[in-house]
């Protein structure tokens, strides 16, 4: 009887093992979570950036064809649509005959708040807001909290 009862404690885990196995998940979870929300932002500006960028393809065609860019007042070409998973909303303002500005703002309810990117007929681009830790420049996309572009 003494070996049975020996074999049905060494079964289980003990009450500190429990407690060491909870420690160790918690730390990896606390540096996990931040790295995977940093990469969900730069994923998001990389998409914002990207359409930004196929909006001036765009532009330019129209411009190509009408030589202007503008069209009633407005910009010739449509703003991209602006769906429920977009990080960013894409408009189009200030345009002319010979020049607009296409910005992508970040949404407050995807976690992409204060972040802002331009771009404008010449190509130039401009990193026009950031989040408050993240550092900002005006002759790129900044992509990453130091200021990488």
């Amino acid at each position: 009887m003494a070996q049975t009862l020996h074999r049905r404690r060494a079964r289980g885990f003990t009450l500190i093992e429990l407690m060491v196995t909870v420690a160790i998940a918690a730390i990896l979870a606390s540096v996990a979570i931040p790295m995977y929300r940093d990469y969900v932002i730069r994923s998001r500006i990389i998409d914002a950036t990207s359409k930004l960028s196929d909006f001036r393809v765009r532009m330019e065609q129209y411009f190509m064809d009408n030589r202007t860019y503008v069209d009633g007042g407005k910009c010739g070409v449509a703003d991209p649509k602006d769906t429920d998973d977009a990080g960013f909303t894409i408009t189009c303002a200030d345009a002319s005959a010979t020049a607009y500005t296409a910005t992508a703002k970040g949404k407050d309810s995807k976690g992409m708040k204060g972040f802002e990117y331009q771009i404008v007929a010449s190509g130039a681009k401009k990193t026009s807001a950031v989040p408050t830790g993240w550092t900002s420049k005006d002759d790129c996309w900044v992509t990453k909290k130091d200021g990488s572009c």
